[in-house]
């Protein structure tokens, strides 16, 4: 099944040394080595970014004031005991909408110095007194 394979390889080889050298200097493209290392900044400043939610929920008020909501819950239990209906308030009760905010932090804009430099990013914890950061260095490419 395999017996014309031993052939193909030197009909490949043929074929790329018949290749212009123009062909072949295209096909090698050089990629410059980046050079990694990790050291260790100093922070600044870690100022949170707060993110606000609003939430509504409907609650169940009676009166107006403090003392008109006491005074219904005890009109309201007397005529409960008397009546036979005991737990169930009487007065001016409705259910009125309550807005509440919330305020928590969602992000930490850090100021950090490296080498006399100072940098600014945006993280989502507080990286505390030092700041592990990636330095490389490429070549800029010659035109």
């Amino acid at each position: 099944m395999f017996r014309s394979a031993p052939r193909v390889l030197p009909c490949l080889l043929a074929l790329a040394a018949g290749l212009p050298a123009s062909a072949q200097e295209a096909a090698e493209v050089t990629i410059p080595q980046e050079n990694v290392r990790y050291d260790y900044a100093t922070v600044l400043d870690a100022r949170p970014v707060y993110q606000t939610l609003r939430t509504t929920k409907m609650e169940r008020r009676c009166g107006d004031g403090p003392d008109e909501g006491r005074l219904a819950r005890v009109v309201g239990a007397v005529k409960g005991a008397f009546g036979g209906q005991e737990g169930e308030d009487v007065g001016d009760c409705r259910v009125v909408p309550v807005s509440r905010e919330y305020r928590r932090p969602i992000a930490y804009d850090v100021d950090y110095v490296y080498k006399g430099s100072r940098y600014r990013t945006r993280m989502d914890r507080d990286p505390g007194n030092r700041l592990r950061i990636r330095v490389s260095i490429t070549p800029q490419p010659m035109r």
